[in-house]
């Protein structure tokens, strides 16, 4: 097992992105908006990466992955950075978060159900009517009840 571990504490980018699955362009992104702290370099400048980089950007993979903004991805770092965080903290943002994904699929089956009901009402003929795009173009969203409606 020390092998791997040396291998792990040398990485350069290409290997961090292979080991972790994650695009070099957004390994490069995630650097440069400062979610994976610099790595230190060898002395002909380098970049070398380790286990905490590896950890690091596993960490906001997976936070991206479950819908986390990068706002809110930064704040979780920065309690894990501080040391000083709370579960009661990390849940707080946990359940705000899930609060707004709930109020996503609230909104994605309102979508489903008008679609879904307005193409069940298309003909499939060779007509240029087509209630889809009568749909779309007379539609709107009422701004009081969130909803889209058809007129």
């Amino acid at each position: 097992m020390p092998g791997d571990h040396a291998a792990v504490t040398a990485l350069k980018r290409s290997d961090l992105a292979r080991l972790t699955g994650c695009n070099l362009e957004t390994i490069r992104y995630y650097e440069s908006v400062g979610l994976m702290p610099d790595p230190p370099r060898t002395a002909s400048g380098h970049r070398r990466y380790g286990p905490a980089h590896v950890e690091r950007l596993n960490f906001v993979m997976r936070a991206r992955d479950l819908g986390f903004t990068m706002e809110e991805i930064r704040g979780l770092l920065s309690m894990v950075d501080r040391g000083s965080h709370t579960c009661a903290e990390v849940e707080r943002r946990g359940r705000h978060h899930l609060d707004v994904v709930r109020a996503k699929i609230r909104d994605l089956q309102q979508i489903e159900t008008v679609l879904a009901g307005t193409i069940a009402r298309c003909t499939g003929s060779d007509t240029p009517d087509c209630p889809l795009l009568e749909v779309l173009s007379e539609g709107h969203r009422d701004p009081m009840a969130g909803e889209i409606t058809a007129k």
